[in-house]
């Protein structure tokens, strides 16, 4: 277990492994811990590396090959290291248009970095990425997975070189940032007891409820037991294959 496939990195640990094992026997099926435990490889090397592969597969008794089409399918698994904090600026649509655009080629200027690159001081990874789901908050920046929400060119600036000097950053609607590695660990599956900071959902997040509430509006009930739709799966696609059928016909006889 101690068989290195890359240099200047110190061996996993039993202790390592015995997380491993932890995670794996979560689950009913064990290879369903790995997303989980890929999570803790990285927590541990920085990235997911050979060992890493080749401890999860030992764990879960699966091939090295099933590990690695899992860990390079997923963007959030990482095959370089990782700075000590993976900044993510949402480039999708509407964050590029109030300014993502601009906060990425920004930010990429002042950390003289590309995408998927780290700063030469090792501390800040930059990459733009696709839809954060906040775009309530547009333009949104991610640091380590943590939400710093309607930020600016300048803004950016200000958190990244706050981070790089050690200084204290809280995210918009989270904790104090942490390191990659140790939110890594929390995604894993083991708490920083950090999830009550912060508030859960901003003002932005619940205008739509606030109008609710404020016109008496309720989601539509339904009779307990009743069904509206069909009562199997077998049924469900006789009754698509059928209108499908149908409305080629009427395509047909016009």
């Amino acid at each position: 277990m101690t068989q290195r496939f890359t240099d200047n990195e110190t061996p996993m640990t039993p202790e390592t492994y015995a997380e491993l094992r932890a995670i794996a026997a979560r689950y009913p099926e064990a290879r369903s811990g790995l997303l989980p435990m890929l999570h803790l490889v990285q927590s541990v090397e920085g990235r997911v590396t050979p060992e890493g592969i080749q401890a999860c597969a030992e764990v879960l008794d699966i091939s090295a090959a099933e590990v690695s089409g899992v860990a390079t399918f997923y963007t959030m698994y990482k095959r370089k290291s990782v700075g000590d904090y993976l900044v993510g600026v949402c480039t999708n649509t509407l964050c590029a248009v109030m300014g993502g655009d601009l906060i990425f080629d920004r930010l990429k200027e002042h950390l003289d970095v590309g995408n998927d690159e780290t700063s030469e001081d090792g501390k800040i990874t930059l990459e733009h990425i696709e839809c954060n789901a906040a775009c309530d908050y547009a333009p949104v920046m991610m640091v380590n997975w943590e939400f710093m929400d309607n930020q600016t060119p300048d803004s950016a600036v200000k958190a990244v070189d706050d981070l790089r000097a050690g200084k204290d950053v809280h995210s918009t609607r989270g904790p104090k940032l942490c390191t990659w590695k140790q939110a890594e660990r929390v995604l894993a599956g083991f708490p920083d007891d950090l999830a009550d900071e912060g508030p859960a959902a901003g003002p932005a997040s619940l205008v739509g409820l606030e109008i609710a509430r404020a016109n008496g509006w309720t989601a539509p009930t339904r009779a307990v037991g009743s069904l509206d739709g069909p009562e199997s799966k077998v049924e469900a696609v006789e009754q698509a294959d059928t209108s499908r059928a149908e409305s080629e016909t009427k395509v047909e006889d016009k």
